[in-house]
This record gives structure tokens, sequence and C-alpha cells, in this order.
């Protein structure tokens, strides 16, 4: 078999308006075979920041869209922040947190998401001219003090602490939080809150995917062309992988992230477009041997669908994997193994199939009993077992669920629409609340239990018990003495008061660490490769009960006796007492 030529370029893309360069090591980018994709059952690592799941990278690169800038915000924070200037309060010293109340997807957990982003946005912020120029036409009301007081403006006076990619994290524990001066902490909120929620969103997803379909198959991200715009296709490839994916099919993805693996093969278009042999000039003997091979195991499959598997063989003699229900799924099958009999009898494997369509139990087991009985006529090819069955077709949660309790072949999954666009729930509530003014706590009251707000900057940790699983969160008042293994802890439940326990936890983790200060990261920039590893520790460490798509057990997120005391002393004097008469 001879191979046709495959012209490549190493020129990377210009970029006129902003230098997007691609991120660097890790993985060598492949593309068109399914087999170069690595399983969900990566080892992982330990969790926190370590040299092994970060890219020594600082200080942090701009952000991957530039739309991310100071500008992209609400209007309200503008006019809040003229507000602030003018009362002059701008330069109090606040501390925002910025956490979830709700799981999505009628869960229990989130993976945390987006930091890298986060950390190029404080890195990076600053107001253009022009953008002061059309926050005056917004705000008329604002003088050159406050324009200059905008342009002005850094993060180099923030501290900002986080949870770190990748970990698993649940209701109102601080997923990050900003302390700093007033007026610049309020302008964040919008941005940091879209730089966050959707990957989050992502991530989590991607991880309930990876638990419905169990560590073995490979699961491909599939979902650019049903993605919300450029940059949620973008942001869907690189966070669906933290969450347990395997590849994408996004080539921007692949070059902006150069760890990310890239996957590919046909179109039903491709095999659709042949339809005979005329203008064929490839390899007139390896075409010969898979028609003759054709003749003898199936006469009458289709025949151009024969021709576009033998052409593409060809063009990809190391990454064979056919679209095989353009026309009859089982005729297909048997088109591919007549080509792949005719490349194994040039020493070459092919790599699989794909099912679009149908049945993809019933007809991911014919593909493996036609395969058998392939190798039961030509034993000497050995690469029967290891063909790959790829099932596609609007694949969710729901039907890898299914998929799991019937008897199927199925070895990879490519999934689009379900993934990228989180149909199951298509937002993520964070919110961005102000919990502390010049060392004063603050506390928003509702009638909605659930929007209560936990008051006053804390302290966060997870308490392990003697299984290696986590028992609670439990947040704290920052200058409370931190909780030690071995000690008796008395957890209570924020609102509730007869909810309350008993905590002797064996390992005690701090769930936040400083990433930002004084102007500049306080870790290498988070890589997705050390956000997976840490998603798959954590996730091998927590309770099934917790992470089961139906029904899971509530986690418990509690506060120390003395933050219980705390909130509802302050809840006390901030409540209005109704009067009757």
């Amino acid at each position: 078999m001879k191979r046709k030529a495959n012209v490549s370029s190493d020129v990377a893309p210009s970029n006129t308006q902003r230098d997007l360069s691609p991120g660097t090591g890790g993985v060598t980018t492949t593309s068109g075979a399914i087999s170069g994709a690595t399983s969900g059952a990566n080892s992982g690592a330990t969790s926190g920041t370590t040299s092994d799941d970060i890219n020594l990278q600082n200080p942090p690169p701009p952000c991957s869209n530039p739309l991310v800038t100071p500008l992209l915000t609400d209007m309200y924070q503008l006019s809040m922040g003229l507000a602030y200037y003018r009362a002059s309060t701008h330069q109090k010293s606040s501390t925002f947190e910025l956490f979830f109340r709700k799981p999505p997807f009628s869960g229990e957990f989130c993976v945390f998401a987006g930091l890298d982003q986060v950390m190029s946005h404080l890195q990076n912020f600053k107001f253009s001219e022009s953008q002061l120029l059309y926050i005056k036409e917004l705000l008329p009301e604002a003088d050159e003090a406050f324009i200059n007081y905008l342009r002005n403006l850094s993060c180099s006076s923030l501290t900002v602490t986080s949870v770190l990619p990748g970990s698993l994290v649940f209701p109102r524990v601080p997923l990050i939080t900003v302390s700093g001066p007033l007026g610049l902490c309020q302008l964040l909120e919008t941005t940091l809150l879209t730089l966050i929620n959707y990957p989050t969103l992502i991530a989590t997803n991607a991880t309930r995917f990876r638990l419905a379909s169990g560590p073995s198959p490979t699961l491909l991200e599939f979902g650019l062309r049903r993605a919300q715009g450029p940059d949620g296709g973008y942001s869907a490839s690189k966070y669906a992988i933290l969450g347990g994916f395997d590849g994408t099919s996004n080539v921007t993805a692949g070059w902006m992230e150069r760890g990310l693996k890239v996957s590919g093969t046909m179109a039903h278009s491709y095999v659709m477009s042949f339809s005979g042999w005329d203008g064929y000039c490839g390899d007139r003997a390896f075409a010969d041997k898979a028609k003759e091979i054709r003749d003898k195991e199936r006469a009458g499959t289709n025949e151009g669908e024969l021709r576009a598997f033998i052409e593409y063989a060809q063009c990809f003699p190391n990454g064979f994997l056919a679209l095989i229900d353009t026309y009859d799924t089982l005729g297909g099958v048997y088109n591919f193994c007549c080509v792949a009999v005719a490349m194994g009898m040039n020493g070459l494997k092919p790599v699989g199939v794909r099912l679009d369509s149908g049945d993809l139990a019933y007809l991911s087991r014919e593909c493996r009993r036609i395969f058998d009985l392939f190798k039961a006529t030509y034993p000497s090819l050995t690469f029967w077992d290891g063909l790959q069955v790829v099932a596609s077709n609007d694949i969710n949660e729901g039907v890898l669920v299914a998929l799991g309790k019937q008897d199927h072949c199925i070895t990879a999954y490519g999934i689009g629409t379900n993934l990228v666009t989180c149909q199951a729930q298509p937002a993520l509530g964070c919110v961005y609340k102000l919990v502390e003014v010049e060392g004063e706590p603050r506390i928003k009251l509702s009638q909605d239990i659930e929007k209560v707000l936990i008051p006053g900057r804390k302290q966060c940790y997870r308490l392990i018990g003697s299984d290696g699983s986590p028992l609670l969160d439990l947040m704290q008042m920052e200058d409370e003495t931190p909780p030690t293994p071995g000690a008796r802890i008395l957890a209570r439940h924020p609102f509730e008061e007869q909810k309350r326990c008993f905590v002797t936890p064996t390992l005690v983790v701090p769930l936040t660490t400083v990433v930002w200060k004084d102007g500049r990261s306080q870790i290498p920039y988070p890589t997705i490769e050390g956000g997976r590893m840490r998603r798959k520790k954590e996730v091998e460490a927590c309770r099934e009960d917790h992470l089961r798509a139906h029904n899971p057990t509530p986690y418990k997120v509690s506060v120390s006796d003395g933050l219980y005391k705390f909130l509802h002393r302050i809840w006390l004097e901030e409540a209005p007492v109704v009067e009757l008469s």
C-alpha cells in the first residue's frame, strides 16, 4: 500500500489584534486517531500546588479572550464605583467572597475551574484610553478626577485566596475571596463571576459524564458547533478535559492549550462525496484487494462508501477510523472490515468504527460480532480484539447511565451538545458578596434562608475521616484556632440549631491558598492537566453516595460553634423588630 503525501505546516496563524500565544509543555497534540486519547483512569496527584501539576509561567499570560478587560462588567459596577468615589469610601478596606448556594444538575458538588483566567485578568487589569473615553459617555456625571482614578487602577493592592482548579467544592464555601479597596473589589464582581461560572459548570458536567460512563471508555468532546459562540466552544473544550474527558475535536483549543489531545476522523459528507471509481488514483492493488475481500464476504455493500474508506485508509494508514452509518450500518461494518484486512496484509492496523445513529448498544454488539467473524476467517491479523467502537448521536448523562445497564461493546463516546451547552442546567449561580468593610462584618438578610449571608472573613477546612474520605467542610472565623487532627470539634449547621455533630478528623486540609498578593501571582500558573489530576484524586476520595446522579446524600458544610454564635448575633442586631398593633 502506498501512502499519499500528507502536507503539513508548523506556521502558527497570525493575529493582528492581539498575541494569543498558546500554552507550552504537556503531551503532544494528536489528530485523527481515537487511540491517541488516554482513558479517564490516569494516575492521580496530591492535592495542593506542586511542581507536577503547574506550569511555572510567571507572570500569568493575557486572558485567552481579548474581550476580558476591566470593561467586561455590568453598568451598575461603574455606577457604584463613581458613587463610592464621590462618598470617599472607594479606598476602604473590604472583603468579598465568591461562592454558590445550590449545586447544579440536582447534584451535591461542583468541580472548581477558571482560576487560570482570573489570575490572567488580575495581572492584566488596566483600562485603555479608549475605554475611559467610553466611560465618560456612559457616565456624564463622572469628572476627570474619577476618570484619572480609573486610569491608575491596578490589582496590586489586592489579596486573593482561592481553592485550586479541579477541587471538589460544595455550597456556601468561598471559592475565591478578594480583599482590598472597596471600589476596586466591586469593579471585579461581574468579570470574576463570568470567568468562574461557566468553566466550573462545564467541569462539573464533564465529571458527571465521566462518573456515568465509568473509568474505562474514552470520552471525547465534540461540541464546538453547538457551543454558545467561539469562546463557549473553547472554554468547553479545555474545562471538559479538566473534568475528565480525554480529548476534543476543537483544533483551536488544542493549539491554545498544547497539552490537549485533538481527535477527529470523517463526517457523512466525506463518505457521500464518493459514488464510484471514476478518477481513482490511489494504490490500485490495495483497492483491488479490498474489493476482492468485500465480494467474498458480503457482496453488494455501498460502492461509494467502500471507496471512501479505501481513500481515507491510504491517507491515514495509522488513524483509520470509519463512520459506518451513512447508508447501512451493518454494510458499513463489512466495508470497514474488508479495508481493515487489506491494511493488515500490508502490516498496518486500523483503529475502529464510529456509530452516529440507531440503537447504539445493539449496533455496537453487531460490530463486535462481525469483527469476530473476520477474526476467525483471518486469524493471522491480530488487531481485531483491539478495534474501537465509538458512539456519538446526542449522548447525555442519562444515555450513559442507561448504556451502563445494558450489554454493549462501546469503547469511546463522542459527546457534544449536551456537554457544552449543559443542557440539563445551562447556568451556575455563583454570587459575589461583600462580607466585611474596614474590619466590620457585613450581613445580607432575606426571608429566604438560603440567601442569608454568613458575615465576616473566614477560614475553611476539609475534615477527613479515618477511611480517607471527607467528613464535612468547616467554616470558621478568621481569628479562630484552626482545627487539628485527633481533636474533637463541634460542627454546626449555619441556620438550623438542632443540626450539629462532633467530629474527630484524622486529617485537616485547608481549602484555600493565597494565589495573588502584592501585585503578583503567589502560585505558578495553573494548568488543565494539574486540575484534571486533582479532580480525579478528590473524586476517588469522596463517598460515592455524595456523587451519584440521583438523590445524592447531602454533603455537610458546617460552621464552627464560634461562627454560628457570631452569625446569629449579627443577624439579630441587623434584623428589624416588627411592631404589631
